[in-house]
């Protein structure tokens, strides 16, 4: 197997300053506080009852995000954060499990080991000469196989726990750690102003899941302790 060229392993520390690269990144940083809040909203002021409607609401909106960008059209800031905001009522359950399982202290060592991850990861892409596009088919067929198993995870108790469970959840976090080294580097040089909301919207879909991959791992392994 070759080596990749010299150049394309360079990191340069002199990449311009990009503004609407940075404007992605400021308002990514806002979607994380948009579903924080909406995680507080969903603890203190909705009934479970409506969990399962607004999880339906979120697949809804994500479909359509996807269709609107393959007709090659963009979406507002207002759905993003719609969405986000939604995002984080849903993830509720999610994090009172863990809490439940584990405590405060796993809920902080994931969301951590993610900012650590992806920070890291955003850090690299940036300053890399490294084109990760190649990356973009084995992520489309990963995600499909990810999905997959979550769908029959549906219907198999106890599949996302034990061996198989940390193997799920380590190509999970091998998965999403992927995306946002291909969406950084595909965004690094620049992104048109009506591209922005939709740039966001990925980041926040890698750094949740790559959160809930690593809640999974944490909590399979607090449990074998």
């Amino acid at each position: 197997m070759s080596l990749p060229h010299k150049e394309t392993m360079t990191v340069g520390m002199d990449r311009p300053y990009n503004a609407s690269f940075h404007k992605m990144l400021r308002m990514f940083t806002l979607t994380l506080l948009t579903a924080f809040v909406g995680t507080y909203v969903g603890m203190q002021f909705v009934p479970p009852a409506f969990m399962l409607p607004l999880v339906v609401i979120e697949l809804v909106m994500l479909v359509s995000a996807m269709f609107i960008r393959r007709r090659g059209r963009a979406i507002g800031y207002p759905f993003v954060f719609a969405f986000c905001f939604i995002s984080g009522i849903t993830l509720f359950p999610a994090i009172n499990y863990y809490l439940a399982l584990g405590g405060a202290a796993i809920i902080n060592t994931a969301f951590i080991l993610t900012t650590v991850i992806f920070a890291g990861l955003t850090v690299y892409a940036y300053y890399s000469k490294r084109d990760f596009s190649f990356l973009r088919g084995f992520l489309m067929v990963a995600l499909l196989a990810l999905i997959g198993f979550a769908l029959v995870g549906l219907f198999v108790p106890g599949l996302n726990a034990g061996t198989v469970g940390l193997v799920v959840g380590f190509f999970g976090v091998l998965v999403f750690s992927g995306f946002i080294l291909y969406d950084i580097s595909q965004c690094r040089d620049g992104v048109p102003e009506e591209q922005i909301p939709l740039a966001v919207l990925g980041l926040y879909l890698s750094f949740i899941n790559l959160f809930l991959y690593l809640l999974q791992i944490l909590g399979i392994l607090s449990t074998d302790e």
